[in-house]
């Protein structure tokens, strides 16, 4: 769902992830202070897959919402399903921000605020395809329990 662009400055934050190599795909790491900004950078390293991120302005802003689930993986796997769905149909959207605006550990929802545009070829390198994502070596660490929160997803390219 399209929502109203704020007209403030959006202040992108720090990159907190990387690429790791796996057989035929790609292993997604990304971290965070918190498990809710650990999800939000794991998107941001999927969408950095697709296209080079300096090339994306913010034009529009959509909203997205998972349904609830039984578990952190099955949040996780839903969240980013949702997100190659804006960009692999209507509106094609390539995000350059990604604002998780509910968090919901019981339900095990989110709700999030995804900044961007349109994809255009003429404007944005072609990276690699993203086919699908994966639970194949999904990993979800949160603290206490671990020395910090972060994910691990490997997509199909």
């Amino acid at each position: 769902m399209e929502v109203p662009l704020e007209t403030t400055e959006h202040a992108l934050p720090e990159v907190k992830y990387e690429y790791l190599d796996h057989t035929a795909d790609v292993q997604l790491h990304a971290w965070g202070e918190t498990l809710q900004e650990a999800f939000e950078q794991c998107g941001m390293a999927m969408f950095g897959y697709m296209t080079e991120l300096p090339t994306v302005d913010i034009k529009k802003c959509y909203q997205i919402a998972t349904e609830p689930t039984d578990d952190l993986d099955n949040m996780l796997f839903r969240f980013l399903d949702e997100l190659l769905f804006l960009f692999s149909a209507e509106p094609f959207l390539i995000c350059k921000k990604l604002v998780i605006t509910k968090f919901d550990l019981e339900q095990f929802t989110i709700e999030c605020n995804c900044y961007g545009e349109e994809f255009d070829l003429q404007k944005h390198p072609q990276g690699t395809e993203v086919k699908a994502i994966t639970y194949s070596a999904m990993q979800i660490y949160q603290k206490p329990q671990h020395e910090k929160n972060e994910v691990f997803v490997i997509i199909d390219i």
